[in-house]
């Protein structure tokens, strides 16, 4: 607690010690939410509001900390916020500063899947030490997947293009719901008790996290562990991953990438070596990344996001200053457009053709164009021109007759 006791604060004294305190004190924090608010910048940061029924908080994800968003967030989302909170010392407001931002829901099973994940590994069921080389020339595959879907097709055409003399014999099983993963795991039992293929593949085309999660199923993993046949794991795009991948002896990107591998030929060797290079790269990156998780608690102050910290007044001072300038921009143009009409009726109001047209007219000597503005300067005889605001007309002077009145 800080020692306020017949101290006077100013504003700037006091703000920086709240601000200190809640920039040390909830870093790496997560919050639930409903976005509200939601206003994009022009300069790419997102800017809203998370809300509850009982309170706000305002939230920013600076456009550098976008990479990884899956999603355009909306008004009245549910979403799980992760990030920093900060102080605005010019508005006096503290907020989140995002560095990640995920649809409700998803970030708990991705929890589930690490810790199952962390787990998994510890008891060795993931070690490369485990893992069966694939025959180069297998006679027979033993497919576990849908019988209907779309991954069975893309293996039967893939096989059937490159080495029709393969036998591939499907196992059905589904491969989402919740009775998927136990009858995925029963079938390569299967596969394996009576050795109905050379190699099993296991898979199923894309779709969502939900969609994908009994290939991470536990029963799932063990039977892939314990398979005494090589499995190749074929789950989802290439940008999918499940723990099936991690347990299987290959993973593969696709189904159809799973079926190259196993019906390769020989003038294909070449590429099978760069297959099993870039499988190598792939474990290297997920041990790596296991590693990371292991040592994060010992890592030091991460420089990026101290640096979005310090940056987020200035950038945020950018836009209100870019606000208020254009607001004077257009305020100047206002009033520089009223001057300029005031001008140009006072203008009009003095013109002498404005004169003109209440009755007036203006005499000159005909010929040289000498104004004759008096009764003196009309001497008899003098041609004149006469103009009136609509034109002229021409009068010779015959008499003089000056006034001694000069009003």
């Amino acid at each position: 607690m800080f020692e306020t006791i017949d101290k006077l604060f100013s504003v700037s004294e006091i703000t920086d010690l709240i601000k200190d305190s809640l920039e040390t004190g909830f870093r790496n924090v997560r919050i639930s939410g409903e976005v509200s608010n939601f206003r994009p910048s022009s300069t790419g940061h997102l800017y809203f509001t998370l809300k509850d029924k009982n309170a706000m908080i305002s939230a920013v994800m600076f456009k550098g900390r976008q990479r990884g968003l899956s999603f355009t967030p909306k008004d009245g989302m549910l979403v799980n916020a992760s990030g920093n909170i900060s102080v605005y010392a010019l508005r006096g407001s503290y907020q989140i500063i995002c560095d990640s931002l995920e649809k409700a829901g998803e970030g708990d099973i991705l929890a589930i899947l690490e810790e199952r994940k962390q787990r998994l590994a510890a008891e060795g069921l993931f070690d490369s030490s485990l893992k069966k080389p694939i025959p180069l020339f297998p006679s027979r595959i033993a497919v576990v997947t849908s019988p209907t879907g779309a991954a069975v097709r893309d293996i039967l055409h893939v096989t059937g293009r490159r080495n029709s003399s393969l036998n591939i014999i499907i196992l059905p099983a589904p491969v989402q719901g919740d009775a998927a993963a136990d009858k995925i795991a029963q079938q390569i039992r299967r596969a394996d008790e009576y050795k109905l293929g050379d190699v099993v593949i296991i898979g199923r085309g894309g779709g969502s996290l939900e969609d994908l999660l009994p290939f991470s199923e536990e029963v799932v993993v063990r039977a892939i562990a314990e398979c005494s046949l090589p499995v190749i794991s074929a789950v989802g795009h290439e940008i999918d991953s499940s723990l099936s991948d991690y347990a299987a002896d290959v993973s593969a990107p696709t189904p159809s990438a799973a079926a190259e591998i196993v019906s390769a030929g020989r003038e294909e060797l070449a590429d099978r070596v760069k297959g099993s290079y870039e499988s190598l790269v792939r474990e290297m990156r997920n041990q790596t990344e296991r590693i990371r998780l292991l040592s994060s608690r010992y890592t030091g102050v991460n420089l990026e996001e101290n640096f979005y910290i310090l940056m987020q007044p200035v950038l945020s001072l950018f836009d209100d200053y870019k606000e208020e300038l254009l607001s004077e921009f257009t305020g100047k143009i206002r009033e520089t457009r009223y001057r300029l009409d005031s001008a140009l009726r006072e203008l009009n109001a003095v013109s002498p053709y404005s004169i003109l047209k209440r009755g007036y007219s203006v005499v000159t000597e005909r010929g040289t164009g000498r104004l004759i503005a008096s009764a003196s300067d009309a001497v008899p005889g003098t041609e004149t021109e006469i103009r009136f605001h609509d034109g002229r007309a021409s009068a010779l002077i015959q008499e003089q007759e000056i006034s001694g009145d000069n009003e």
